[in-house]
């Protein structure tokens, strides 16, 4: 890293937004204050989160800060695993391909749909009647 300056890069997906802090170290995870294994209950989620450092190859190099807000756990940790994926990319441009292959540079830009008036949700309508 140029002068060993810490890499900030931002993840969004659905309401949740991530800021995630890449120092060089021996891979200690703190989210919002709290280790990885504590914020992530669901092995689901933390093997979304850890996937940009096992396809750039760079388990154990980075210690990674991050400050998640909004949304729920699924929301948060897909935007964390956005931010990573662009601080690794900006880290390294070698591990930029595998990260796009992996689709872990694309910014997944679906949200939730409001709910419009005279119908019971978003798209449902309520029952039709013709007598």
């Amino acid at each position: 890293m140029a002068g060993q300056e810490p890499i900030q890069t931002v993840g969004r997906r659905k309401t949740s937004v991530a800021r995630v802090i890449l120092r060089p170290g021996g891979g200690r995870w703190s989210i919002n204050g709290r280790p990885l294994d504590d914020y992530f209950p669901r092995p689901a989620h933390r093997v979304r989160v850890e996937d940009p450092l096992r396809v750039a190859d760079s388990e154990g190099v980075f210690d990674i800060q991050v400050r998640v807000m909004g949304g729920g756990l699924t929301g948060q940790a897909d935007a964390i695993r956005l931010g990573l994926a662009r601080a690794l990319a900006a880290h390294d441009e070698d591990a930029r391909v595998p990260l796009r292959q992996g689709g872990m540079l694309t910014r997944d830009a679906r949200k939730v749909e409001r709910k419009k008036p005279g119908r019971p949700k978003a798209r449902k309508r309520f029952q039709f009647s013709k007598r």
